[in-house]
């Protein structure tokens, strides 16, 4: 799988794969600058985002399309935006999930109390408008 920055011309891709995943994508307009696309041939697989601030990062709307799964291609973009974290210095990585905790777990994040994340991801749209409270909150130390 070949791993591509989305730019401004992707957001109609990003959306859609959002959208049919029933994921938010209302921020995507100003957020386009942090996802990054998966491509087998030229076939979107998946798409993934990190917002990072400073120490810390948010991983957002990882998803696969349907026909792609259970083939190790989350797990490739997963791996790829943590190295991405790495590379741009984060030194924890923040996720919310409604559906995915034994996916992450797998990965290495851990469930962790959302009242203790740092305000400067609590304050992000992800965290305050677009995921409900009920999602699990998890995070990953990275070294």
């Amino acid at each position: 799988m070949k791993i591509k920055k989305a730019g401004r011309k992707d957001i109609p891709i990003i959306e859609k794969i959002l959208s049919d995943n029933n994921l938010p994508y209302e921020d995507i307009y100003s957020k386009v600058n942090c996802f990054f696309i998966g491509y087998k041939k030229s076939k979107v697989v998946g798409i993934a985002g990190v917002e990072i601030f400073k120490d810390y990062g948010l991983l957002r709307s990882l998803v696969v399309n349907k026909s792609f799964r259970e083939k190790g291609f989350g797990k490739t973009l997963c791996l790829k935006l943590i190295e991405y974290a790495k590379i741009n210095k984060v030194k924890e990585l923040y996720l919310l999930t409604t559906t995915a905790k034994k996916f992450f777990k797998k990965i290495g994040f851990d469930e962790f109390e959302r009242a203790l994340v740092p305000s400067t991801i609590q304050n992000t749209t992800e965290f305050k408008y677009l995921c409900p409270p009920s999602a699990t909150c998890m995070k990953m130390l990275i070294n």
